[in-house]
């Protein structure tokens, strides 16, 4: 197992851990006020999840690159996660070349 492979595996368990950890602390803060249960569930689930869609975002920003059109001024752009070579490749000539062109 290489060594990325290996991070890229302990990454999912990390992130979990962290937005559960956020989730619960706002659950308990919010406990302490005597929020009922039902509308704390609610609260404490909705952190966990945009704590979660959030590194989850950040962990795929490692592994995502964006070609933009050359012309200048041009706003279009690909964004490509985790691609080989030749599709990175194919995906810069379709940006640079693209009918088009938005100012």
């Amino acid at each position: 197992m290489t060594r990325s492979t290996f991070r890229d595996r302990l990454v999912i368990p990390a992130c979990a851990a962290i937005a559960t950890t956020l989730a619960m602390a706002v659950g308990l803060r919010l406990h302490d006020h005597h929020v009922p249960l039902l509308l704390l569930l609610a609260c404490a689930g909705s952190v966990l999840a945009s704590a979660l869609d959030l590194l989850f975002r950040i962990v795929d920003a490692r592994h995502t690159t964006t070609h933009r059109c050359t012309r200048s001024g041009c706003t279009f752009q690909v964004r490509l996660t985790r691609a080989g070579a030749a599709e990175h490749r194919r995906w810069q000539r379709v940006a640079a070349a693209h009918p088009h062109h938005t100012v």
